[in-house]
């Protein structure tokens, strides 16, 4: 019998302040919103959700390396450690599985220091500017890529 197909979800620092924290830049939907829109969606593709928040980059690492062999993909906003962590990325690439980076904003359109990412050279794609929807799409892509791995 085949294993589900499991995705590991990590929102990084200040993410949930989200609704209230710079709404002009990041909307007023809640990281419980964003949860909430992936649970459903992940229930029509068929995977199972492992899902985090933490403004500590020790722990989101501890996290990553607890999920050695144990998940299939990782969706991650890296929030500010996006442009900060290369601990972060090292973890991330001993996992060995697909990383989508995810931005609520177009992080290329804002301050010259967040256009540089750590995450971005280890993940297999990055999705930004869309708000909730940089989620929903991440997670529609990471299902597609994973139904396409045979090796699982």
């Amino acid at each position: 019998m085949n294993q589900p197909t499991r995705i590991l979800v990590l929102h990084g620092p200040n993410l949930q302040l989200l609704g209230k924290r710079q709404p002009e830049i990041y909307g007023t939907t809640t990281l419980a919103d964003i949860n909430e829109a992936l649970r459903a969606r992940a229930a029509l593709a068929g995977v199972e959700l492992d899902t985090h928040q933490s403004n500590s980059e020790g722990d989101l690492v501890t996290l990553i390396g607890e999920r050695l062999g144990a998940v299939d993909g990782v969706l991650i906003n890296p929030a500010a450690y996006t442009h900060t962590s290369v601990a972060i990325a090292d973890a991330l690439a001993a996992l060995a599985v697909p990383v989508i980076e995810i931005h609520l904003s177009n992080v290329a359109a804002r301050e010259p220091f967040r256009h540089h990412s750590f995450v971005a050279p280890i993940a297999t794609g990055t999705i930004a500017g869309f708000g909730l929807d940089s989620y929903t799409l991440a997670l529609d892509a990471m299902a597609r890529i994973l139904s396409q791995d045979t090796d699982r």
